[in-house]
């Protein structure tokens, strides 16, 4: 009896004892001048069952659009994207208590070294942090922040600013790096530029912290495509961009020893009879690594799902409403059990259950009020 009772105890399935996440939600505050509603930071928590719970302020700040957290998990940081003038906008970090949100620290900002910083991420190391700053007037920046020992953060080491142009006017007229994130094997960072309709591949001395142009490396999109984000491949040898303007996926392969991109194929992320406005902002790759999700904006409002196939091309398989209007940003839990979408011009966040044998996404489970939602990060501690 004693070894049956094991026998059942071992063969419970992980999932019926998932246990709540916890997460933050970064929004804007104020939108073409104009309050939102928003008071800042908001802490997110998703059940068991992917219900979620009535969001809460955690820091009262101005328009932290973007968040993230240290792989620690005892910093966050976040950008306060202002766009007053230039310098005026900033980069915070703040350190976390071991559990809970008991003994909270707000560690002090710096400049994010241009305008409009719309994505942050850091080094593996963690002893560097990047930031695009778009420039929504102007042609926007790189910038590279010492990370100090206790999490806080120093003035710019280097500000680049990429050049560059597509055929997609107004929005084209100048460079606007939208992403900054750092190869696998922490040599490289890749800048994923809207307006120049590149991928420009960095160098990346961490000692210094400099980056330098890899020339060779940088890879051009197809004319008026706007790549907005890229995801790497869990071991590193493909990456999924998506392009903001002409929506869909670009699947590329990664050469880690010559920094190199091969563009392998251009799935769209809408059917080519759709009529209206165009425009993907976010891509999720699920951790099963045989999904991938894109979130179309414009008179989509949707998310489109992918399945990755033996040659590593995603293949479209079909299109959900998101829930609201402008899916800003989606993402999983850390099971990958569900999807959210952060709906910014209706103000809410939305879950829904991911079919694990397939990728398909259900009905609605719930959702929740949040301003102007534009970013989400789970807690890792």
């Amino acid at each position: 009896m004693k070894k049956l009772l094991a026998l059942i105890v071992m063969s419970i399935p992980v999932c019926s004892v998932a246990k709540e996440v916890n997460g933050w939600v970064g929004t804007y505050t104020t939108s073409n001048g104009n309050p939102t509603g928003s008071a800042g930071l908001y802490s997110l928590s998703i059940g068991a069952a992917g219900e979620l719970r009535e969001p809460t302020l955690f820091f009262a700040t101005e328009n932290p659009s973007f968040v993230i957290q240290s792989p620690s998990g005892r910093h966050l940081y976040f950008v306060n994207e202002n766009s007053i003038a230039e310098g005026a906008d900033r980069v915070s970090a703040y350190e976390l208590s071991r559990a809970g949100n008991s003994g909270l620290r707000l560690l002090g900002s710096v400049s994010s070294g241009g305008v409009d910083p719309c994505y942050i991420s850091l080094h593996p190391r963690s002893r560097w942090l990047f930031v695009a700053n778009f420039g929504v007037k102007s042609s926007g920046s790189i910038a590279v922040l010492p990370v100090a020992r206790d999490g806080s953060l120093r003035e710019a080491v280097q500000i680049l600013r990429p050049v560059g142009s597509g055929p997609a006017l107004p929005r084209q007229q100048h460079a606007h790096t939208h992403q900054l994130s750092t190869t696998p094997d922490g040599k490289y960072v890749i800048a994923v530029d809207l307006g120049a309709d590149k991928i420009f591949v960095f160098k990346f001395d961490e000692k210094r912290g400099q980056l330098s142009e890899h020339v060779v490396g940088t890879y051009s999109a197809p004319p008026g495509s706007g790549p907005r984000h890229l995801v790497f491949s869990k071991d590193g040898h493909y990456a999924y961009v998506v392009t903001e303007l002409n929506p869909g996926v670009i699947t590329l392969r990664w050469d880690a020893r010559h920094g190199t991109f091969e563009q392998l194929a251009v799935t769209p992320s809408l059917p080519d009879d759709f009529v209206g406005r165009r425009s993907s902002a976010e891509i999720l790759l699920h951790p099963s690594q045989r999904f991938l999700y894109v979130s179309n904006r414009g008179d989509s409002n949707s998310i489109t799902r992918f399945t990755i196939g033996a040659d590593r091309v995603p293949h479209r398989e079909e299109t959900t409403p998101s829930g609201g209007r402008m899916p800003r940003f989606i993402t999983a839990d850390p099971d990958g059990r569900f999807l959210l979408s952060a709906n910014q011009a209706t103000g809410e966040i939305v879950s829904f259950p991911i079919d694990a044998s397939t990728g398909r996404l259900g009905d609605e489970i719930s959702r929740v009020k949040v301003p102007a939602p534009v970013a989400i990060t789970w807690d890792k501690r």
